[in-house]
C-alpha cells in the first residue's frame, strides 16, 4: 500500500511535464504533415498552457 502511494506522488509530480510534452506533440503534428488549420494550435497550445498551470499547482501542494 504505501509503495503504491510513492508512485503516485511521483507520477503527479511529473504530472504537469507530461501534458506539456503532449501538448508539444501536439503543434509538431501539424508542422510535420503541413497541416494548415489554427484547430491544431489551440488544442496544442492549450494542453502546454494547461500542463504548465498543472506543474506549478501540484508541486506547491504536494
Amino acid at each position: 500500500m504505501f509503495h503504491k502511494m510513492i508512485v503516485m506522488k511521483l507520477f503527479l509530480k511529473y504530472l504537469g511535464i507530461i501534458i506539456v510534452l503532449l501538448g508539444v506533440c501536439i503543434l509538431a503534428i501539424p508542422f510535420f504533415m503541413g497541416i494548415l488549420s489554427n484547430q491544431w494550435l489551440v488544442v496544442g497550445g492549450s494542453f502546454v498552457v494547461l500542463g504548465f498551470l498543472a506543474y506549478v499547482l501540484i508541486n506547491k501542494y504536494i
